[in-house]
Order: C-alpha cells, then sequence, then structure tokens
C-alpha cells in the first residue's frame, strides 16, 4: 500500500471539461489555462494523455491523488491499497473528466471510471539497463492481463456476459494502433466463439466497437474505445498477453469449458503468486461479471475440477483467497 504524498512533484491529476459555445464547443484544462475548439469527443480523452505523457513520473514516486485528497470520489471502503494505476472518471454526463493515479481499491470504488491500460513510455532516467532488469516475461503478460480486465470491467455493461468479455479482452490486446482487430475463423473456432454473432452485437450495442466486416472468417472490427488505441507496450508484447489468457496457467481449462468458468480461472490466474492468490470480493465480482452466489459456485467448481486445492472467505474485509494445489503434496 502507498501512502499519498501532498508534495506537488508526485500529484498527478489532470482535468478537462467540454464547455458549449456559438461556434461549437470548447475544451477547458486548468492545467493549460484556455480553451481548444473541440473537433472531436475523443479530443478530450488524446489532451489529458498529453498530460500524462508529459508529466511522466516513476513508478515508486505515484501515489494515490484520491487518498490525498480525503477519498471524496467514491463511497467509503476499507482503505487504499493495491498498485497505483491510471484511472480515468467522467463527469456531468460526459461533459467533465478526470484523469488521475489512484490505488487499485480506490479505482475499483469509483462509479463511472476506467482503469487506463499502460499507454505511456518509460519516464525519463530508465536507462535501457533498467528495462532489461524487468521481471521475465510472464508475470509482465500476467499484470496487462489483469490491467486489461480490470478496465473491461468499467468499460463494458455489468450485464456484459463472460463470453463477451472473453472476446472484448482479446481484441483489446491484439488491436493496433488505430483500433483495428482482424479474428481469423481459426482462432475464434479454437475459443470456441465461431459464429457466435450475438457477441459482437452485444459488444457493438454496448459502444464499444464496430464490425467493419460481416463475415464470419475473418472478422474485422474497429475499436470505438480511445483508452485502448495508444497502448504501450507494442502490439506483439500485447499478443503475447492475449496468449497467455487463452491458456493462464496454471488455471488451464479445456477449450470446451463453459465461458464464465473459464473467465472466472483467468481473473484468479491473474491475481495468483506463488500458488496462492487473493482479491477483493467486489473485485472478482466486477471481473467476472457474476453475483456472489454465482462465482462461489463458480469457484467450487473449479476446487472439483482440481485446478485449486481450496478457497475461502475472508468475512473481515470482504476478500476472497485461494491455493493451487502443490504437486509435491501427497495424495490423499
Amino acid at each position: 500500500m502507498r501512502l499519498a504524498s501532498t508534495h506537488p512533484a508526485v500529484q498527478r491529476l489532470w482535468t478537462v471539461e467540454l464547455r458549449p459555445q456559438p461556434g461549437g464547443p470548447v475544451l477547458a484544462c486548468p492545467r493549460c489555462g484556455r480553451g481548444h475548439p473541440l473537433r472531436a469527443a475523443s479530443a478530450a480523452l488524446a489532451h489529458l494523455a498529453h498530460h500524462a505523457r508529459t508529466d511522466a513520473l516513476a513508478g515508486h514516486l505515484r501515489t494515490c491523488q484520491c487518498r490525498a485528497r480525503g477519498c471524496h470520489w467514491h463511497p467509503r471502503h476499507r482503505g487504499c491499497a493495491g498498485p497505483v494505476l491510471l484511472a480515468l472518471t467522467c463527469d456531468r454526463g460526459g461533459r467533465a473528466w478526470r484523469l488521475a493515479d489512484a490505488c487499485a481499491a480506490c479505482a475499483a470504488a469509483m462509479s463511472h471510471t476506467a482503469v487506463v491500460p499502460p499507454t505511456l513510455p518509460a519516464p525519463p532516467g530508465n536507462s535501457p539497463a533498467v528495462r532489461r532488469s524487468a521481471p521475465p516475461p510472464g508475470p509482465r503478460e500476467q499484470r496487462r492481463v489483469r490491467e486489461m480486465l480490470t478496465y473491461l470491467a468499467t468499460a463494458l455493461p455489468c450485464s456484459s456476459s463472460p463470453a463477451a468479455r472473453l472476446l472484448a479482452l482479446q481484441c483489446a490486446l491484439r488491436a493496433d494502433t488505430r483500433g483495428q482487430v482482424r479474428l481469423p475463423g481459426g482462432f475464434l473456432r479454437g475459443m470456441r466463439l465461431y459464429g457466435r454473432t450475438e457477441l459482437w452485437h452485444e459488444l457493438e450495442h454496448a459502444g464499444w466497437l464496430y464490425r467493419s466486416s460481416r463475415k464470419h472468417s475473418p472478422v474485422t472490427a474497429h475499436l470505438l474505445d480511445a483508452a485502448v488505441l495508444a497502448q504501450a507496450p507494442g502490439r506483439a508484447a500485447r499478443a503475447h498477453a492475449a496468449q497467455w489468457a487463452l491458456r493462464p496457467a496454471p488455471l488451464v481449462l479445456p477449450p470446451a469449458t463453459p465461458p464464465a468458468l473459464q473467465l472466472t480461472a483467468l481473473a484468479l490466474a491473474a491475481h495468483t503468486a506463488d500458488g496462492a492468490g487473493g482479491a477483493e470480493l467486489d473485485i472478482l465480482t466486477r471481473l467476472c461479471g457474476q453475483s456472489p452466489p454465482q462465482l462461489d459456485d463458480l469457484l467450487d467448481r473449479l476446487v472439483r475440477s482440481h485446478l485449486l486445492a481450496f478457497w475461502r472467505p475472508i468475512r473481515d474485509n470482504d476478500e476472497i483467497v485461494w491455493q493451487l494445489p502443490n504437486p509435491r503434496a501427497p495424495a490423499r
């Protein structure tokens, strides 16, 4: 857990407001001190992203700006926890936007908020030697999938089906810098999603993408979510994360497993380290698109499938913990 600081060097908070004018809406930015003509709705997000890139900061210096302001951006919860993320919040029906560093607990508690996937280059001063000492590819891919699942939990409607969420995850990680994605028929058959036009309709109805081709193979689509258009690292690294999401070791299920169980196993794998994991109940239910009783049943099914040794709730802080089977333990 990181405690917030009031030192101005570590504050990362930017806001913009869309103001109607006779000649068209104007983007007002307190940081810039002047208005900018608004050519498209995505200009507000692009402007915020520009400030975030300009004010890039090393990860260990980033703090929860929500906590620094008394946590007035969300209802009360049990306190700051988790990594510091970049949270994008829409306010006043889309007329105001806020981009700020916030811990995972605060970001999950905010309404109308999406966690922005890593889109910024490394802060100045990070030498190639430092970058080479980063964790091995497995943990990096796991982290990218976890961040994208958290983002989709807020970007998609609560009613989105598990299959649509799995499809959206692959689209978001495999899209190019223009938001274009192309999924061959063989790939969709491997996911058991070939011909599932209702899933594409679901994402289109949510305003998240539109299909530029109505063919079953390949399916080409354009993502409408501006937050996923400028992701970093590059497309190849994100494709590796997308591949890991298909077989999230060690919680790998057969392809024919129902999507709800696949998504639950993926969410748990993204929060597992050294054979054990844990997450807040409300976070898991949002990631999986399930109610608490439904999530309990899915976790029990993972235990019966021998992918989990056990799971249990911690009532004091509404958290769920789980343990993977120990391959060295004697059979009972």
